[in-house]
């Protein structure tokens, strides 16, 4: 178990952000309460680069790094930031006829698809996870119901789609058959009295949860027991941590996003993180 000596503010002066993301150049990109996108360079200055007017939830990259996919539960939508010129286009409402209500994470597998969890209403089992192709069209990927769908992320083959469960509380995770279609989900792992909401895998595959509440991150192993890897009662230097991507000029920084106040968390863990596509 690490010690919250092991934890440091990366970057400070970002309005409760709930999201994290990192390019392969080093810099960390997160978003705002307030529709912010933000680009922090590896020094930690922080840059608005454009705004939704929404809530940004989970931002990622495209496999070819031409653009940012954005998340906004302000306007029930997944928005297209192109990183060559920050220009900001809505790439979907929903699909199968279904809009967004809160549209929570996104992550890309490797044909460039892109996932993201439809969070549902609050304390309603209704979640579900939609994708989506590269030209935009989409379908509902598995209805669920998933008790407050949040954060996602890809197994290390691309054979599972874990999803945080808010309400779980815990992990499911989705296999993902040979044609593309979803499995029959199952519980991963259950963590009582907390509220996950980031993933994030390391290079062995141990997958990194960080909770809303408590003010902490666990470590699931491949097994399926858990961890906890780290804490913070003070609730200052992890707030309400939500997203979580590793980086670092050695991949094995855990950054972290902090809903409860105005500050990106860097942990440093000691392992590698899981590359994902963007990075490969």
């Amino acid at each position: 178990m690490l010690t919250i000596n092991n934890v440091t503010i990366f970057a400070d002066g970002v309005d409760h952000s709930e999201c994290v993301c990192v390019h392969p150049d080093g810099s960390v990109w997160c978003g705002g309460e307030a529709g912010q996108i933000y680009r922090i360079s590896t020094d930690g200055k922080v840059q608005e680069v454009n705004n939704t007017g929404g809530f940004v939830q989970g931002v990622a990259f495209s496999n070819d790094l031409s653009w940012l996919a954005v998340c906004d539960s302000g306007n029930h939508c997944l928005w297209k930031l192109e990183l060559a010129t920050n220009k900001l286009t809505k790439f979907a409402d929903g699909a199968d006829g279904e809009n967004f209500n809160i549209p929570n994470s996104v992550t890309f597998d490797k044909q460039g698809r892109i996932y993201v969890s439809e969070s549902g209403n609050f304390r309603k089992i209704n979640g579900k996870v939609m994708r989506f192709e590269p030209d935009g069209t989409g379908h509902i990927w598995d209805h669920g119901p998933f008790n407050f769908a949040n954060g996602i992320a890809l197994s290390k083959n691309e054979d599972y789609l874990y999803i945080a469960c808010t309400w779980l509380p815990g992990v499911e995770r989705v296999p993902i058959n040979e044609d593309g279609t979803a499995g029959k989900r199952e519980v991963f792992v259950t963590i009582p009295q907390s509220c996950p909401d980031g993933l994030a895998f390391d290079d062995d595959e141990n997958l990194y949860i960080a909770c809303y509440c408590p003010n902490a991150v666990y470590k699931a192993l491949p097994d399926q027991s858990i961890t906890l890897l780290v804490d913070d009662w003070e609730a200052h230097t992890l707030s309400n941590p939500t997203n979580i991507a590793f980086g670092g000029e050695n991949f094995d920084q855990l950054y972290v996003a902090n809903l409860g106040r105005w500050h990106i968390s860097k942990i440093d863990v000691g392992v590698k993180g899981m590359k994902m596509n963007c990075h490969k």
